[in-house]
């Protein structure tokens, strides 16, 4: 590698990370690595991006630990990027590690943008539709990979509200082995009937089976979760098809 291509890309990857940098509430640490050129990049070219950060926080206050992501090769509209507009030429596929406190991991999974994600769903009961909204949740991580769950969730049936409190516990899903309920306990309201344990243990078995998960554009498969001292800890896959709306605005 010649000295200017080894200073064009130490210069490409600190505008890089500057960039990323403000659009970030904080960050204690972010470095990124573009491989690429100044002829790739005026193209929109660039063979793999590897990025690390600790300490991210974004506009809406959600926070990771840490963050370690590469990608494949990235090809996006120079035009459009040169107005704001990030456009993908072709597809992107990336492998992602991100650590998350306990702390961390609560303060998402109650903020704005996870509960648009995860607070209602649907199963039947005889034909007729039961509703769940999820009201609160609270994570506490365990050692030897276990997670308790504790929450509330408003049940419409019948047109007939109820608030049911419930703990849980659970294994994540690590390489060998999917994610196995291991208890589930009432804790407020008149419980669940047989009729619905049924079909809602139905529904909890067909979302963790899915190969991934779509968040608009992005096809993102969970590949190994572990716990570590208080800090939850994933490993993820993702192919991406266009830059959402949804993670702009998150950054904005």
């Amino acid at each position: 590698m010649s000295d200017q291509q080894s200073l064009d890309k130490q210069i490409i990857s600190q505008v890089a990370e500057k960039s990323i940098a403000n659009q970030l509430e904080a960050a204690e640490q972010i470095d990124i690595y573009v491989e690429t050129d100044i002829l790739k990049i005026v193209q929109g070219q660039a063979d793999g991006v590897t990025f690390t950060g600790q300490g991210l926080v974004t506009k809406q206050n959600i926070r990771l630990q840490e963050i370690k992501l590469q990608t494949d090769n990235i090809d996006i509209n120079p035009l459009g990027a040169i107005f704001g507009q990030i456009q993908l030429n072709k597809p992107v596929n990336l492998m992602a590690r991100v650590t998350l406190t306990e702390a961390d991991l609560n303060h998402a999974l109650n903020s704005q943008f996870s509960r648009k994600l995860v607070q209602q769903f649907q199963v039947s009961v005889d034909g007729q539709v039961v509703d769940f909204d999820l009201q609160k949740m609270q994570i506490s991580l365990h050692s030897q990979n276990h997670i308790e769950l504790q929450g509330k969730v408003q049940l419409t049936e019948n047109d007939h509200n109820r608030l049911l409190g419930f703990t849980a516990m659970l294994r994540p899903r690590t390489h060998s082995h999917p994610i196995i309920l291991e208890s589930f306990k009432c804790t407020q309201g008149e419980g669940i009937s047989l009729d619905l344990i049924v079909p809602l243990m139905q529904k909890f078995q067909e979302l963790t089976n899915l190969p991934y998960f779509q968040l608009e554009d992005i096809n993102l498969s969970i590949k190994n979760v572990e716990i570590q001292q208080g800090k939850l800890i994933l490993l993820m896959e993702a192919n991406v098809n266009k830059i959402p709306d949804s993670v702009t605005q998150l950054l904005d």
